[in-house]
């Protein structure tokens, strides 16, 4: 005890030193944007890597299992290919052949998808994060869709080169413009906390039908997802707060908690689509008197 009081004592300048480093760096981050965007870059870049490292280990560890679940839902694939090739082929009988491919190309070739993986994943965070190991560098940019091969992911928030970070649907402030898929009406998806497999689409009109067990898709209202992705079914529904619209309760399709393999949606004309939009809420701001 006594050689540790005199080390304390001989050194106790360094020790202030140190700690009012620290207080200054502190301080200096966290009230200047530039200083906290630099740090916010560099430590998720460096998370990234981590992220990156660890989830590879874990693929690894549990690759059995996943290449069992990759081999029974290629089956499963198989067989719908079969069923829509008949389909198909039946709908060609019937009427033009052409009409299949000048309907249907066209709008699939708007969209390019970017295949990536999940790093790092929340679930117990009122604003979870997910971060996927694709960046700027590989055409990643913030609003682009995120899906996976079972629904619905989110929306890229921000991006480095390499990296991007994810609102997911298990975030308070997701907002995605959903549909009941037998009838057309639409409203938006939330998450309200709680459970990592269900969510909420509010705003469905008062007249609209629907039944538990009914699909709910994407709207295809946004620039960010096309119509027709899986988002989940209903399992429930309440009256709104204002009780002028109805809130349905959604069982998700996306399994967050084994989240993995995803793909980021490029669709061509978002880009367009966005800058008309804000070239277009610019002009409507009041201008300064000269």
């Amino acid at each position: 005890m006594h050689n540790l009081v005199e080390f304390l004592k001989k050194y106790n300048y360094w020790f202030v030193f140190v700690i009012l480093e620290v207080v200054s760096l502190v301080l200096m981050f966290q009230y200047n944007s530039y200083h906290g965007s630099v740090w916010f870059s560099s430590a998720n870049y460096l998370a990234g890597l981590t992220y990156e490292a660890d989830s590879k280990f874990s693929a690894f560890m549990g690759q059995g299992a996943v290449n069992q679940s990759l081999t029974e839902r290629n089956l499963m694939l198989e067989r719908e290919v079969a069923l829509l090739r008949e389909q198909l082929t039946e709908e060609k009988q019937r009427n033009d052949s052409n009409y299949v491919y000048r309907g249907q190309m066209p709008l699939l070739s708007q969209y390019k998808l970017i295949p990536a993986k999940v790093i790092s994943n929340s679930l117990d965070k009122s604003d979870n994060l997910i971060t996927i190991d694709k960046g700027r560098y590989d055409g990643v940019h913030p609003d682009m869709g995120v899906a996976c091969g079972n629904g619905v992911v989110g929306v890229v928030y921000m991006a480095s080169g390499h990296y991007a970070v994810v609102i997911p649907v298990l975030n308070t402030k997701s907002n995605i413009s959903c549909a009941i898929k037998s009838h057309g009406y639409f409203g938006y998806l939330h998450w309200k906390g709680g459970p990592s497999d269900v969510a909420y689409v509010d705003d469905i009109p008062r007249h609209a039908q629907f039944e538990n067990g009914d699909t709910i898709v994407t709207s295809g209202y946004s620039s960010m997802f096309p119509s027709g992705i899986m988002v989940g079914k209903v399992v429930g529904s309440s009256d709104s707060d204002d009780g002028l619209s109805f809130s349905l309760k959604v069982k998700l399709s996306t399994n967050f908690a084994n989240l993995r393999d995803v793909c980021v949606i490029d669709d061509a004309a978002v880009s367009e689509q966005l800058n008309l939009l804000r070239q277009a809420t610019d002009s409507l701001k009041p201008q300064r008197n000269q």
